[in-house]
């Protein structure tokens, strides 16, 4: 009787810890695209003013329905063309985050004048993005 109290117990701090977890990275994730403005930010990158309740819904959708496939460890077998797709389409994901990101904060002018780089900015941005390109490629292909 002891021990099957204990592993109830056992579960439920269990729960709790994993709801806690969940909480505090879900409101940093929140706080993250409200505090620095990220989705305004990729509408005016991209021009699609009328769609933001498009990406507010795809972030919410996106979020929601892969933690629900990632608790019951899902496993999707596709084609190799339609990984292509999704990498791609992922990608451009990541690179608009990243784009509206720095564009909030303003990083790569402020690097470029205390490096000395201001009329080497496409340089810059050109250096970043092949690297970028190239060690995703080394790590998709190596590792």
């Amino acid at each position: 009787m002891t021990n099957l109290l204990s592993d109830v117990v056992f579960a439920l701090v269990e729960i709790l810890i994993g709801l806690a977890g969940g909480l505090a990275v879900g409101g940093g994730f929140v706080a993250f695209l409200v505090v620095l403005d990220i989705i305004p930010r990729l509408v005016h990158l991209s021009k699609s003013y009328n769609s933001i309740h498009l990406y507010e819904g795809a972030v919410v959708t996106g979020v929601m329905v892969w933690s629900t496939l990632d608790f019951f460890d899902w496993q999707l077998k596709l084609s190799p063309i339609s990984t292509i797709y999704i990498g791609l389409m992922a990608g451009c994901f990541v690179g608009m985050l990243a784009a509206a990101l720095t564009e909030v904060i303003n990083v790569l002018p402020i690097m470029a004048k205390r490096l000395g780089m201001d009329g080497y900015m496409m340089w810059l941005l050109s250096a970043m993005i092949l690297g970028k390109v190239l060690g995703s490629l080394f790590e998709w292909l190596v590792f």
